[in-house]
């Protein structure tokens, strides 16, 4: 598979927004639908390149038990450095190559290959959905920069946008509208992550695997090995283990 193209999964923030569930494990980890959020951001790259880097920083060690031997695994130790200080960071590995970007917190089944079509090398390409071009606030689902960009990016913390803003004055972004048809959720707080579960599995209901329902449960995510006991009833819910679990309402 070409790697002439560089991947790069976000998957290092703290995941304050989705606390309690990220003190239990990091964000990439929490499991949308049949497996982990970082698996499904990995998934859009297979008809693009195998050359993928994943950030990390809180809960690293789950993370890299979980990545190992499969991508390259950026490690972020003193600090987490951003959205564009994960890309400086990585100039080594990066090395002259395009960079293909999705956040792992963002579910989103479309392949990534269509940022590349008819691409001229030299312009912003961002993929959005539910907006007509990109600007503050909307999701984006992947980002598509040039070499020239990620290069003048520091190893230090800073975010990405400022770059996709300097580059939008000057006409150098384009934008890409998502299907509409295509589900693109950013799934950085409970409600949103049991959203997109349930968005996922057509409304029902997502049990983990070695989850145990004795009980009842209506639009709820069990993670692996949770047990809803008998007589308990969970109404949009998240159990993550036997002493947490998030009402969503």
């Amino acid at each position: 598979m070409a790697d002439s193209v560089a991947g790069v999964v976000l998957a290092a923030g703290a995941g304050t927004r989705l606390h309690p569930l990220t003190r239990l494990r990091p964000k990439a980890l929490c499991p949308l639908g049949d497996r982990p959020l970082v698996d499904h951001a990995l998934e859009r790259f297979d008809a693009v390149t195998s050359s993928i880097a994943v950030n990390v920083h809180f809960h690293r060690d789950l993370l890299e038990s979980h990545l190992a031997g499969r991508v390259h695994l950026s490690f972020e130790r003193a600090r987490p450095l951003g959205t564009g200080g994960a890309l400086g960071h990585l100039h080594d590995w990066i090395d002259g190559r395009p960079v293909l970007l999705v956040n792992a917190d963002t579910w989103c089944p479309a392949p990534v290959d269509a940022l590349l079509d008819g691409w001229d090398g030299t312009r912003i390409r961002i993929q959005v959905a539910g907006a007509a071009r990109f600007a503050a606030g909307v999701t984006v689902a992947a980002a598509l920069l040039p070499w020239r960009d990620v290069a003048t990016l520091p190893d230090e913390p800073c975010g990405i946008t400022p770059t996709w803003f300097r580059a939008d004055a000057e006409g150098r972004v384009e934008t890409l509208r998502l299907d509409d048809a295509v589900p693109c959720m950013d799934c950085g707080t409970p409600r949103a992550y049991l959203d997109a579960n349930l968005e996922w599995s057509g409304g029902e209901s997502v049990v983990g695997r070695g989850a145990t329902v004795d009980g009842e449960i209506d639009r709820c995510v069990l993670w692996p090995g949770a047990v809803v006991h008998a007589g308990e009833r969970l109404e949009r819910a998240i159990r993550a283990h036997e002493h947490l679990t998030v009402l969503v309402r």
